[in-house]
């Protein structure tokens, strides 16, 4: 039987009743976001809370999380109190909607892995639509959200397949915010794009910037030296 968990360095993800597991691009998104000066950052739609937890390992801010599902609710609760930073992680168990009606609290930083596929035939696992989906939380929603309560030299993250990253760089600029930076993920050299990481602002920039990074090798199976400096400070086997 596999494990119910995944265990990093100084916390563990507890994952039972989550629907969707730790993955490889999560973690390259929660390691790479850039939070170090943030005073207050807010996950949207949390899941496990492991977005959450990566980004207050290496922070002091107080970091809030946002969750639908009363499944990943519960999980990212546990998942919170058993860190080491259990002081400082708070969880709003509500849709983004709520969350937003009475929010006036401004973030340095707000983050997102969201529902992403706008087009793809759902599948017959409900927790996994909710999780995977464009339906309860929309692009629309996070962006609203965003250029009300994000600081003026605050940054908002989100990671995206490429088809939704950029039909998502477009919306954002309805709502004055605007792509900086992508990190194109790819599996290994020469492979497949899979993920972006993008990081926006207020503000239109002259030129944004693209960084890749191969999580392997050409052989597929060794794990290259720039993700392998990414993850240093999380994974075990690191």
């Amino acid at each position: 039987m596999p494990n119910t968990y995944f265990q990093f360095k100084q916390f563990r993800i507890n994952q039972d009743l989550c629907a969707m597991k730790v993955c490889t691009d999560s973690c390259v998104f929660g390691a790479y976001v850039e939070v170090r000066q943030a005073k207050r950052l807010l996950d949207i739609g949390t899941g496990t809370g492991l977005l959450a937890l990566m980004v207050a390992q290496r922070s002091e801010a107080v970091v809030e999380a946002v969750e639908i599902n009363p499944e990943a609710q519960a999980q990212a609760r546990q998942n919170f109190l058993e860190s080491p930073w259990a002081d400082r992680l708070l969880l709003h168990p509500m849709p983004l909607q709520e969350f937003a009606e009475p929010c006036t609290q401004q973030y340095d930083v707000i983050l997102s892995n969201p529902p992403f596929f706008l087009a793809s035939l759902k599948s017959n696992d409900a927790a996994k639509n909710t999780a995977k989906h464009t339906g309860d939380l929309l692009f629309e929603d996070i962006l609203t959200f965003a250029q009300k309560h994000l600081t003026e030299s605050g940054k908002l993250y989100l990671l995206l397949p490429p088809a939704e990253a950029n039909h998502f760089a477009e919306l954002a600029k309805t709502h004055a915010l605007y792509l900086n930076e992508t990190l194109e993920v790819y599996t290994r050299t020469g492979g497949k794009c899979i993920r972006h990481v993008q990081t926006y602002t207020f503000g239109p920039t002259e030129q944004a910037v693209t960084k890749t990074l191969d999580i392997r090798e050409e052989d597929g199976k060794t794990y290259t030296e720039d993700f392998t400096a990414l993850l240093r400070d999380y994974y075990l086997i690191f």
